[in-house]
């Protein structure tokens, strides 16, 4: 036996594999005892025992205590087998065992690996000396990988399954960001400027609310940097995903407000019962603050964690006029009530149908029997106003369908130019307005042929909206 060889080997392997030498010196040993039952064929785990000299490299067998004048070399074929495969197996679960101990301390860190393959819609990616994988659900829509490229992500966690260890990354968690975040910005990483909340819907947008513990930092500046440079290289790293820096704020109203930022908020209503703010938004910043697909508002409310309505001034005034007049015909209920609950953040019918009762009697001070019938009486209209909501709804679509298909006839489609003219009548003018060239038609330009007359149903559709 080569000793030094051994020795080599060994220290190889420890350096390699980050394990512990020592460790790696005991599984030597115990194959060598397993190696010994095996060649006497015998089941007594206390009868044969070994040490290793790490100094020369020796190993010495000792059987009921005394030393075995037989070598390692000489136990046999079937025993050096044995030997080989304790070995490789503890040098498989030593390996395991690191890499499980190392990668659960960097659960939640940055690292950057190479992309191997795609499996399953897993995407798998070599970090270090350990093999990790990416699950779809983990992914950012729309992305897509070559074998051999680099890339940067999240280790989310680490899971030791049977007999291999599993490495899941990220880079669709919000706390990915949060990490490019304190990579970009030293204030983030120093802990001067604060992540207080963050919503993100991956690939599309993020809303993230910072505040500073020293007054001279702008949270807001400091995070979007020089003409935007520290923002730039996070939004490169995601690949134009946007990313919305809202200054946070303890008053709820205040932080839904800049939540809701580039709209511009004219009102909002809390309501701490059903946990609902009702923001009132100009017409012309309706959309822009519902956002496209309502992304924007669904965004700002898990950021604030409020349930969030938009609504127009006209819609507002409305549902208070409903709710007015609906309890107002209730014996026992003023205006003076219908202005306190309208204060509470309860501002229609549907809302004191949400309720219950027990709000009504603790906060207007009503007897039971009358809040039972604010209840009911606010069931029913509500009914009616949902009913009649619906219906509006409809309409606008049929409106709206109607508009397209105008709009569509005026534009030229189905063989139609602008105005309504057709293209045979098109290039007859231009033949026209050539010159020298014959006319298509021994129709005077003058006239107009009775196939190209508008119809009573096109005359209206020529002259209007486009």
């Amino acid at each position: 036996m080569n000793t030094q060889e051994m020795m080599r080997i060994l220290d190889g392997i420890a350096r390699d594999r980050r394990i512990d030498k020592a460790q790696l010196i005991k599984d030597l040993e115990q194959a060598m005892v397993s190696a010994a039952r095996k060649f006497y064929n015998t089941l007594d785990t206390e009868e044969f025992a070994c040490s290793f000299d790490q100094m020369s490299g020796e190993l010495k067998l000792t059987r009921h205590g005394e030393p075995l004048e037989m070598k390692p070399e000489g136990l046999g074929r079937i025993a050096a087998q044995t030997f080989k495969q304790v070995m490789i197996q503890r040098f498989r679960d030593d390996e395991r065992t690191s890499v499980l101990d190392e990668f659960s301390k960097r659960v939640g860190e940055i690292v950057t690996g190479t992309v191997q393959r795609y499996e399953g819609g897993a995407l798998v990616v070599t970090i270090d000396r350990a093999e990790a994988f990416m699950p779809r659900s983990e992914q950012i829509p729309g992305e897509q990988f070559q074998a051999g490229d680099r890339i940067r992500c999240m280790i989310l966690d680490v899971r030791d399954v049977g007999n291999q260890i599993k490495i899941v990354l990220t880079r669709a968690n919000p706390d990915f960001i949060k990490r490019l975040f304190e990579v970009e910005v030293p204030e983030v990483a120093e802990h001067i400027i604060e992540i207080k909340a963050m919503a993100r819907e991956a690939g599309y947008r993020t809303k993230i609310a910072v505040t500073s513990v020293d007054n001279k930092v702008d949270a807001v500046g400091a995070c979007v940097g020089v003409r935007g440079s520290r923002i730039k290289n996070i939004v490169d790293e995601l690949n134009g995903e946007k990313i919305d820096i809202v200054r946070w704020n303890e008053s709820s109203q205040i932080l839904i407000q800049n939540s809701l930022k580039p709209a511009e908020v004219a009102e909002i209503s809390l309501c701490f019962e059903l946990g609902r703010a009702t923001v009132v938004v100009r017409d012309d910043q309706l959309s822009l603050a519902i956002g496209k697909r309502g992304q924007n508002v669904r965004l700002a409310a898990r950021l604030t964690g409020w349930d969030i309505d938009i609504l127009t001034p006209v819609e507002f005034e409305k549902g208070l006029e409903i709710l007015n007049q609906t309890l107002t015909g209730i014996e026992g209920v003023t205006e003076a009530m219908v202005d306190r609950l309208a204060a509470l953040g309860m501002i229609s019918v549907f809302d004191i149908e949400e309720v219950g009762a027990e709000v009504l009697v603790n906060e207007l001070e009503l007897p039971q029997e009358t809040a039972d019938k604010i209840l009911e009486i606010a069931g029913v209209k509500a009914k009616e106003v949902a009913i009649q909501q619906a219906k509006d709804k409809a309409e606008a679509e049929q409106k709206k369908r109607e508009d397209e298909e105008a709009t569509r006839r005026l534009l030229g489609e189905d063989g139609l130019g602008i105005g309504g003219v057709s293209a045979e009548a098109d290039a007859r003018a231009a033949d026209i307005l050539g010159g020298g060239s014959t006319p298509t038609s021994q129709t005077p330009p003058s006239e107009t042929p009775p196939s190209e007359a508008p119809t009573e149903a096109e005359a209206p559709a020529a002259g209007g909206p486009s």
